[in-house]
This record gives C-alpha cells, structure tokens and sequence, in this order.
C-alpha cells in the first residue's frame, strides 16, 4: 500500500472539493506522536510494534534514534556553554579543537560554531562522517573533499552531518569531559530526560524499552539491546577493538554521534519542545535565558534562489540548529503543517525512521512525533517531506 498525495479537484460550478487525507501509515510502520503547550500535554498516540520478535507494543516511552533531531539537543548544550563563557559562537575553533581548522580553498576565512551550527562552515558529507575510535577527526579532515572548494565559510548553506562531529570535538576540548557524559550533564539530565547519545547514559528501563530499527527485508539496522548496553557503543575499526578508556578527548566528536544518535522517546522529546515554548525555562527554573532560545530559533540562513543547496526544497531557512518553515522562494517545498503556517523545530531521517520536533511560536503549541520502518524510500507527499511526515504533522491542531 502506498500514500496518495493530496488532490484538489475543480469541478465546473461546484467550487473545489477539499484535499483528501492522506491514509494512515501501512503496517509494519510503528509511530508515536505527543502534542503539548508549554505547560502540559494535549494529545498523544502509537501504534506497531517496538520489538517484532516479542510483540511488544509501541507506546510514546519507549526510545528511539531519532536522527537530524539529534542535532537540536546538541544545540542546547552548545548554548548552555556559551551563557558559561566556556565557547563562543564567533571564536575561530582552530583555539579549542588545538589545530587549525580551515577550508584550503579559502585558508583565509576562519569557521566558527556559529557557522557550523547553522550548515554555512563550508563542510561538506563528502567524506564518512562516522569516524571509528582509533582514528582522529583531525586526520579526516585533511581530505579535501570534505570542504566545498566553491564557496567560502559564511557564504553558502550546505546540509552537512560533518559538522556536528566538530562540534562535539570542540565541546570536549572545552570541558574536558566525553561528549555523551557532557551533554548528559548539560541538557539531558537537568531536564530530566531518560535519552542518551548510543545508549551509554540512559538506565535499565530506557534499554528495555528501546525500538529496534528494522531494515525492509525484516533484518534488524539498529538498537536489537535485549535490555542491555551495547557491547561497544561506538563505531570501531576492523578489528572490533573499543578502548574507550584510551580515548584522548577532543580527538574524535564523531564517536557518539551528536549529529543523530539521540535516543529519546516521543514524550520526552516533547519536553524539550515545552522547554523552548517556555522560553528557557523548565520546572520554573531557568535553563537557558530567553535570549539564548531565540537565538537558536532564529534564521540565520534564507534561500534567496542561489545562496544554499536545499535538498529538492526541503531546507529553505535555518538558524542554530533549527528549520524554519514555510519559505516562498521559488523551489522551497517546505510548507510541512499546510496553509503556510509557521514552524520552527527540525527534522530526522535515518535507519528507516522519519521523525520530527516542530514548534508553532504564534499558537504557542508543538508536536513531537517519530515513525520507524519507513522502508528505504517512503511516499512523497505533496512537500518535500514524506507523506508520514505529513500524516503526523497534521495530528497537531
């Protein structure tokens, strides 16, 4: 079974016949979804299975990797540094990474983490940006093909995974602490999240609830734990070795995946929506000032028609982090709630799984929702994103 895209039909002296729904997801697709205010929950539901072999249900507690999404928690913890004066978004990050970071066709122009935050540093997926432990950031990096030789820092919006394993080196460098402890200690726990980076932070009862990933053959992808830490959570080398404890921190951001590998539940995900509707706060108490909150929601970057590469139009605006949503420009087809509402928030894709945070800043609502075992290429809608998306994103009134 396939989605259909929305219709409209004119028909002489009746007017238009409104767009039909689109169809729920097929089964053998498992979804959760939760919307919310800044103070409470408003709606909620799942369906499928997390766990094929068991039968066990999907229900908005139960973890999974929920991909690009990853990327705006990561945020959070930068910012947080940042109100500590520990980084700043506008320093050349050659001062904490230890050793120049600079694109060779323009030695000149330094990259910041405003720049990588917001996909406009000039780094390009060109390169694996899954990094194995025992092999350093720095020495994948002095392959050319991982920058735009076109385009100068600054200049041009590039989509571009690569920069959050720098940004997670930075991090480290800065605190002298391992990414997946650090953004624990800055976001995660605080908000009392049960979500972590590759499963290492989080406790018995997220491992025993974790989705697990399933290819379209019915193989598994990802997070088969059977309720337990992974052997190794990091990608490794051939050989299997995982020395953990050897690792030299600020070498590798790409070892716990800051640019996807969150695995938070649907419920979960939407506190962290109701953190930034709450403009910082969280439980009445302050996590980060209003100022730093908008900041990440803020775009930096708008497509002007040549200014950016948007992936078939599906990234037209971004800040630190965030998507804005609709933008006119001519080849943006990212008018994902419909009637050109307004959004901000950002989308996953990865392993099957489509997912989403998005934030209506005038309705002062929000929706959190995932859905996994898409299949390799899921239904178009009638936006750049996939029909699913659509199906879910609807299900915020």
């Amino acid at each position: 079974m396939r989605y259909l895209p929305f219709v409209l039909l004119g028909l002489a002296g009746c007017g238009q016949i409104p767009p039909r729904p689109l169809p729920a997801p097929p089964p053998g697709v498992s979804y959760a979804w939760v919307t919310f205010d800044a103070a409470s929950i408003k709606d909620q539901g799942a369906a499928g299975l997390a766990d094929r072999a068991t039968a066990r249900p999907l229900t908005i507690d139960d973890p999974v990797r929920v991909a690009s999404v990853s990327k705006l928690v990561v945020a959070l913890g930068v910012m947080r540094l940042v109100e500590q004066k520990r980084l700043d978004l506008d320093e050349d990050v050659s001062v904490k990474l230890g050793w120049t970071l600079r694109n060779p066709a323009f030695p000149a122009a330094p990259i910041t983490l405003r720049l990588l935050l917001s996909h406009r540093s000039s780094m390009r997926d060109e390169i694996d940006y899954v990094v194995p432990i025992g092999q350093s950031l720095k020495a994948e990096l002095a392959n050319t093909k991982a920058f735009d030789a076109d385009h100068a820092p600054g200049t041009y919006f590039r989509y571009s995974n690569l920069n959050f394993p720098i940004i997670a080196s930075i991090m480290e460098r800065a605190t002298g602490e391992r990414f997946d402890r650090l953004i624990h200690r800055l976001v995660l726990a605080p908000l009392a999240l049960d979500a972590c980076f590759n499963w290492t932070m989080c406790n018995d009862r997220a491992l025993a609830k974790a989705v697990i990933l399933y290819d379209d053959d019915g193989s598994i992808l990802r997070d088969d734990l059977g309720g337990k830490q992974p052997a190794c959570p990091v990608a490794t080398l051939a050989n299997g070795a995982c020395d953990l404890a050897g690792y030299k921190l600020g070498d590798n951001g790409a070892l716990f995946s800051p640019q996807g590998g969150l695995r938070i539940s649907a419920r979960n995900l939407a506190a962290v929506g109701q953190l930034f509707l709450a403009k910082g706060r969280y439980r009445g108490q302050v996590f980060l000032s209003p100022a730093s909150i908008a900041a990440i929601e803020h775009p930096l970057w708008r497509f002007d028609g040549t200014n950016g590469d948007t992936e078939q139009g599906f990234y037209c605006a971004y800040g630190l982090a965030t998507q804005s949503l609709p933008v006119t420009t001519k080849g943006c087809r990212d008018d994902l709630f419909g009637k050109g509402r307004s959004m901000v928030g950002h989308a996953g894709d990865a392993y099957r799984v489509r997912s989403g945070l998005w934030l209506d800043p005038k309705r002062q609502v929000g929706i959190a929702f995932f859905a996994a075992n898409n299949g390799t290429d899921p239904p178009h809608g009638r936006t750049a994103y996939r029909a699913v998306e659509e199906w879910l994103a609807a299900k915020l009134p």
